[in-house]
């Protein structure tokens, strides 16, 4: 007998006409994981919280919904809360949002475990440690302790399934767990599930449209497309002989797509960053006088040149995007300087000219966010126009919408109102409105799907292409990285471990951190069996360790690796910040 049976589910939205589920059915057997894929707006998400039962108010959701053979289509609410108590549970695409910030990790799970009368508090403490141990979780008495804000994204998702497992449940159903995570943490979350089943025997419902971990997390998998199913099989089946147009799709975007051009020949630096630091001051919370100082960038160099895609890759916390916000003059740097086309330019916003300020464009990773919730996406593009006299500000909107190919009639609507992809050509059209020489792109296209990946991706090439830009483009996803840079900075802890041409470091990096970081990249064509995980979390820059900052996560650290930090030299056409580069042999298939 099935553990879930989904027979012909429809959900429509209060005040909606469209229905956003139509048809659907599936089962899901004890153990077993089923993926659930699709593009954005394809019903994935609506269908899991159907399942949960917990749809928005005034849903209407029809068809037949049976979890260990019990009909959930018209139980009570307080039923519906029995069944998640024990029965099944979820872990949410984003653990910010889902994880209550003003209450410690510790006690939002024993929170769980009191109200549903399944441990007191004393035992629901002991499990709650335990838990979090099984998750991996280094320290589980401190972290119990802490804020979900005072973890990592990667430790936060780790809370997030502590949280949905502590009661044991039979089903997990995981929403795009890993989209927003680095390349590491991923391929740690997704090893981290599985072990957990093969330990628990609980069964998986992966929702998701990464089919690169689909390939490595699932059993069976079930494609839909407008809230319709179009295909469904044996993993390794489908994957390996796609049927349906929005599989193949899918797929094909999901692909790892070297690129690897030539960066333009000759080509002037527009933009020179010279020893440029970061460091944050803040107070740790109790202490009043005392403040505590965090070095996020070390001093760094870099230079972009014109028409050239610089990327800059690391894990979270390793100082990606405070070195861009310097640069930017978001973040006031510590030290350096910033020159554009040969010229100083000061490091505050505030004090550059308005021309520097127009040629320096960011696109943030979070479209709906970076845009004005109050204002039609016409008016939020139009906002660095001001100044300007309104036909002209106008006709320079609509070719901007043209150029990033949005249809007029979306001026009018708000953010809410249309999708991610939109939101983030709208983004990009807003900074490209201005006809700068530099975009910078913070993880721009981190929580899209695959193809609406791939067309962000495209839109930026051509804009290279067509009109010289330069890009500064910040990403964990290192598939992305090699579908578009020219040369690329690798990151670790506020330190350069190693630069240089995109195509050469994928070969053969120097660095044993970057070599982590490919050796974990999910992809269709790369069997689970060659994905390594790096393990342990990366060390807290206010107390950093001695030597390399990697050596502690480091296979290859020695001794002299341990005592001094090594700096960026010059090695085969690259810089590296390795002690031990010439002897290491670390040469990849990726």
């Amino acid at each position: 007998m099935s553990l879930l049976d989904v027979d012909n589910l429809s959900v429509r939205l209060p005040g909606e006409s469209r229905t956003l589920v139509e048809g659907l059915s599936f089962s899901i057997d004890p153990g077993e994981s089923v993926a659930l894929a699709g593009e954005s707006g394809s019903g994935k998400t609506q269908t899991a919280l159907a399942i949960m039962g917990l749809s928005p108010s005034g849903s209407v959701v029809e068809g037949d919904i049976r979890f260990r053979d019990e009909s959930l289509t018209d139980v009570t609410e307080a039923r519906h809360r029995e069944i998640r108590a024990g029965g099944m549970a979820m872990v949410f695409q984003d653990p910010s949002s889902a994880l209550n910030p003003h209450l410690r990790v510790g006690r939002q799970m024993t929170l769980v475990l009191e109200e549903h009368g399944i441990a007191s508090r004393a035992e629901a403490r002991e499990k709650v440690l335990e838990m979090l141990a099984r998750t991996g979780l280094p320290d589980p008495k401190r972290q119990a302790e802490a804020y979900p804000w005072q973890l990592s994204g990667g430790m936060r998702q780790r809370v997030m399934i502590a949280s949905a497992l502590i009661t044991e449940p039979a089903l997990l159903i995981a929403d795009e767990p890993t989209t927003a995570l680095d390349t590491t943490v991923q391929a740690q979350i997704l090893d981290l599930i599985r072990s957990l089943q093969a330990e628990t025997g609980v069964a998986l419902l992966l929702v998701t449209h990464d089919f690169g971990v689909i390939a490595n997390s699932s059993d069976r998998l079930l494609v839909i497309d407008g809230g319709k199913p179009v295909e469904s099989g044996d993993t390794a089946a489908v994957l390996a002989a796609p049927t349906a147009a929005p599989t193949r799709r899918l797929l094909e975007a999901s692909r790892l797509q070297k690129r690897f051009a030539e960066a333009p020949a000759d080509a002037e630096p527009v933009l020179d960053a010279r020893s440029v630091s970061v460091v944050y001051h803040d107070r740790p919370l109790g202490r009043i006088w005392h403040r505590q100082s965090l070095e996020a960038v070390h001093p760094t160099d870099l230079s972009l040149r014109r028409g050239e895609t610089l990327a800059i890759v690391g894990e979270s916390g390793c100082g990606k995007s405070s070195l861009a916000r310097a640069i930017l003059g978001l973040t006031p740097p510590a030290s350096g300087k910033l020159f554009y086309c040969g010229k100083a330019i000061p490091t505050p916003l505030a004090q550059r000219d308005p021309a520097s300020v127009a040629a320096l464009q960011m696109v943030f990773q979070d479209p709906v966010g970076s845009l004005n919730p109050a204002w039609g996406l016409g008016r939020s593009v139009a906002e660095p126009l001001r100044g300007l006299a309104k036909a002209e500000r106008q006709a320079r909107v609509d070719t901007a919408f043209e150029r990033v190919g949005l249809p007029a009639e979306l001026q009018t609507r708000f953010p809410h109102q249309v999708s991610g992809g939109q939101a983030q050509r709208a983004a990009l059209a807003r900074a490209l409105i201005t006809q700068p020489d530099v975009l910078v792109c913070d993880e721009a296209v981190a929580a899209l799907d695959a193809p609406t990946r791939q067309e962000i991706l495209s839109l930026l090439v051509r804009e290279q292409k067509e009109h010289g830009l330069s890009i500064l483009f910040i990403s964990h996803d290192l598939a992305v990285v090699s579908r578009l840079s020219h040369r690329l900075i690798v990151m670790y802890l506020g330190n350069v471990v190693e630069s240089g041409p995109s195509e050469a470091v994928f070969a053969r990096p120097r660095h044993p951190y970057t070599r982590a970081l490919l050796d974990a990249m999910l992809s269709v064509d790369r069997p689970q069996g060659k994905i390594k995980l790096l393990p342990g979390e990366p060390p807290s820059p206010l107390s950093p360790p001695s030597g390399c900052a990697f050596n502690p996560r480091c296979g290859f650290a020695e001794d002299n690796c341990r005592e001094l930090r090594p700096e960026p030299r010059p090695f085969a056409g690259e810089l590296v910040a390795c002690h031990r580069a010439e002897a290491l042999d670390l040469a990849t298939d990726v």
